[in-house]
């Protein structure tokens, strides 16, 4: 009987010097930081608490927001190359930081990350405010190729695929002058209170402006029609080859995390694309991704995109001008 006592004693002990280990061993076991490297109320921050909220239940624990902006997005992604490699920080990334790399105005490549969710995808166009004379794409770029510079486009910042498409446009002929705003919200409000003339920018993070009329699109940068937006001219349509830059924006971790922990924030993301909750959202703000994409594909995206903008610069001017935030 003692013998027993003594054993039973033994096991224990060992089950609770484990206890400890085992807790430890479970990914996560406590919050998983969601920083965004824009301010609040673009689609960036939208995305992002979204993907939060409904990846929360899924892996068990918290997941706080946190907005870093500044730098087309650089500000935000340093703090993630400089946490820890242990999938406890998730930074959003989106097309423009990564042109902004291809640019120039950062440091990080695409290797410096790791894709644990590709959540969007969405060509861009450009949009006048409801005062605006101009009600066909040909009527504005008519008046740009007749009024070089005079026509102010509102744009997330220097080196951005905003930039590189109105240098693209200046080079077809139709030179507008680039207004970067360091805030989403700043940069909606200017074209909408027609303090700039035209806004680059996708369809859903200004879906609230386009339904009460006080933006209207006037050219989507596709080499297809939108199905929400049938009466929006192409790019294509107008004789430009330029429908390889779109809006994408994914959710990554610092590119040494181990890939157990990867795994398992692969998994929650691919629920949360997968779920109702979330196909609606893509459905209302026009940002579905066609496909799941597989961890090795949304990489090849991030890269593919990256390698486009660099080809597009060697057209143009080197960039000059100080980063923005957005």
């Amino acid at each position: 009987m003692k013998t027993t006592r003594i054993a039973l004693a033994l096991a224990a002990a060992v089950t609770m010097a484990a206890a400890p280990a085992l807790a430890q061993d479970k990914f996560p076991s406590r919050p998983v930081d969601v920083v965004v490297p824009w301010g609040p109320g673009g689609g960036a921050d939208a995305m992002a608490r979204q993907a939060a909220r409904l990846a929360e239940p899924i892996l068990g624990v918290a997941m706080p927001v946190a907005n870093i902006s500044g730098a087309s997005g650089n500000a935000g992604m340093t703090r993630i190359a400089t946490n820890p490699a242990d999938g406890q920080t998730v930074g959003v990334l989106i097309a423009i930081t990564v042109s902004s790399w291809a640019t120039g105005l950062g440091t990080a490549r695409p290797k410096d990350f790791t894709v644990v969710g590709f959540m969007q995808n969405s060509p861009s166009m450009l949009l006048v405010p409801k005062s605006s004379p101009f009600k066909t794409a040909k009527e504005l770029l008519d008046h740009a190729k007749a009024n070089p510079g005079k026509l102010r486009v509102a744009t997330s910042g220097y080196g951005s695929q905003d930039d590189i498409t109105l240098r693209y446009l200046a080079q077809q002929g139709f030179p507008m002058t680039n207004v970067p705003f360091a805030r989403p919200a700043e940069r909606y409000a200017s074209t909408v209170g027609a303090h700039t003339d035209v806004i680059y920018e996708e369809p859903g993070d200004v879906v609230q402006f386009i339904k009460s009329g006080d933006l209207r699109p006037l050219l989507i940068f596709d080499d297809n029609r939108h199905e929400s937006f049938p009466d929006v001219t192409t790019s294509k349509e107008m004789g430009m080859q330029i429908s390889d830059l779109p809006n994408f924006r994914t959710l990554v971790v610092k590119a040494d995390t181990p890939a157990d922990k990867v795994k398992v924030l692969r998994a929650a993301f691919d629920k949360v694309l997968a779920s109702p909750e979330w196909k609606k959202f893509c459905t209302d703000t026009f940002t579905c991704v066609a496909k799941p994409l597989s961890q090795e594909e949304a990489q090849k995206e991030v890269v593919s995109f990256y390698d486009t903008v660099q080809k597009y610069m060697q057209q143009f001017p080197q960039v000059k001008e100080g980063a923005k935030g957005g």
